[in-house]
């Protein structure tokens, strides 16, 4: 049977950990919770873990990841039975491992048990939790469900994180693909191209146009190489600027959401982090103006957060959320339709997760639209300058061969 490594909290609250064979995972959890221990981490063992090796070793800087492991944990303690001093204990000695983590829970925990609530104690953990989270815990502590709460929180992390982990890694191929085809066109217009230079000079006779121009290129290349690194900084470093002031890059934002493609992910990927947001925001007690002022600050798009910062103003002379948000135009029509939908019946808590669900699926697609266009559009420009620069060499070959006969 294999083996797996597991964590476990026994009737003292103390931390076991170990290794053990089982059928599978649940078969594990299982066994552990018949001998009255509670499971916290179950995982196949393998080599390195097996010898106390870690994969990542010590981290400088507290993750998404980070925060996620540590609420669903903190989550899977309280509704354990165990008290929130305990819980934090426990969790320190969970995440010895990562000595960032661990000494934060070791300043909260302090907090803690000098009488300072969990939100307080997080929000004086400067720059670590952002204002969504710490308006959820301290509704949760109000309503008296933290662990719910923390639930909630977790499952809503582990969304958002699978959201940016499907972005990030749909864009890997096309990003290789347009690296390495620069890096071809580079090689053979520096290194190839210039091995057939010294031949067609001389030969005495006029290159054909279209080698003509690939030499001037390949020349030019060998010469002012650097000029192409420093353009690249120079726009990195424009766009750097423009997008550090608000006003500018609220411009900036505009022209990306009215780009074909791009504009539409965009689009979807603001819908669904502003409607789950919300949806988790209502949902656990917090007005609907606190929330939308929590939910306009985790809009990247400037354009999109002016629209909510109206939608408020709106809110306060009386209106609708749809309605204030339909005057605005700020999320796409079947959005609209199903956000008035939970106003009517009561259910916009619900009917605003399910648009999140449905945008994160939107976004999937949309991103997959777009890579089904530029990979393409990549391979084919690829292999039609490459093509171009080997026509041309033989042109200017042939031409060669013509003027020794």
């Amino acid at each position: 049977m294999p083996l797996y490594t597991y964590k476990a909290i026994n009737n003292l609250g103390e931390t076991e950990e170990g290794v053990r064979d089982a059928v599978d995972e649940q078969a594990l959890i299982t066994s552990l919770q018949s001998e009255g221990l509670i499971p916290i981490r179950v995982a196949a063992a393998n080599s390195r873990s097996f010898l106390g090796l870690g994969f990542g070793g010590k981290q400088s800087k507290l993750s998404q990841k980070d925060i996620a492991l540590l609420t669903g944990e903190l989550a899977t303690l309280l509704e354990s039975g165990l008290p929130l001093d305990k819980s934090l204990l426990v969790l320190m000695d969970l995440t010895e491992d990562n000595e960032r983590l661990s000494k934060l829970i070791a300043r909260v925990l302090e907090k803690v048990k000098g009488g300072v609530s969990l939100a307080d104690s997080l929000e004086q953990q400067h720059g670590v939790f952002t204002k969504f989270y710490l308006n959820m815990i301290r509704a949760g502590e109000a309503g008296g469900g933290l662990d719910q709460v923390l639930t909630r929180l977790s499952d809503y992390l582990e969304r958002s994180q699978e959201l940016k982990d499907s972005v990030s890694t749909a864009l890997i191929y096309p990003i290789i693909l347009l690296v390495m085809s620069l890096a071809s066109l580079f090689v053979m217009l520096t290194f190839v191209v210039p091995q057939f230079t010294e031949m067609f000079e001389s030969a005495g006779k006029a290159l054909p146009v279209s080698t003509q121009i690939v030499v001037g290129l390949a020349e030019w290349l060998q010469s002012y190489w650097w000029a192409l690194l420093i353009g690249f900084i120079f726009i990195s470093s424009y766009m750097k600027y423009q997008l550090a002031d608000p006003v500018r890059k609220k411009v900036w934002d505009g022209r990306f959401l009215k780009l074909p493609l791009a504009g539409t992910i965009i689009t979807n990927k603001e819908t669904a982090n502003i409607s789950r947001t919300l949806g988790t925001l209502l949902g656990n007690g917090v007005s609907i103006l606190s929330a939308l002022v929590i939910v306009r600050e985790t809009v990247d798009n400037l354009v999109m957060a002016s629209a909510i910062a109206d939608a408020e103003e709106q809110l306060k002379q009386g209106k609708h959320l749809s309605d204030a948000l339909l005057e605005k135009q700020l999320l796409p029509k079947m959005a609209m339709q199903m956000i008035k939908m939970g106003e009517e019946t009561g259910r916009l808590e619900e009917m605003l997760l399910r648009v999140a669900t449905i945008y994160d699926k939107q976004l999937r697609v949309a991103i997959q639209r777009l890579l089904a266009f530029l990979e393409p559009v990549l391979i084919i420009t690829l292999g039609l300058m490459i093509a171009g620069i080997i026509v041309s060499i033989l042109l200017a070959i042939l031409s060669v061969n013509d003027l020794a006969f």
